[in-house]
């Protein structure tokens, strides 16, 4: 079996913890700000942990 390349999209968007987790950026919070509550801003600035079946996807996409 051949090995697989890595998913070079992913790998820009993605970054894996050392205990192995997936983390992603929050989507929208690059433009329309001034409408938004700066709690809202706040939360989107924090990382996401991915989880369930897309976890597995990626990882596969990974190559990890």
């Amino acid at each position: 079996m051949p090995k697989l390349k890595t998913h070079s999209g992913t790998k820009k968007r993605v970054k894996q913890t050392k205990s192995g987790k997936l983390l992603r950026r929050r989507s929208a919070g690059n433009h329309f700000l001034q409408k938004k509550r700066a709690s809202s801003k706040r939360k989107l600035s924090i990382a996401s942990v991915i989880l369930g079946k897309s976890r597995k996807n990626i990882k596969r996409k990974l190559g990890v």
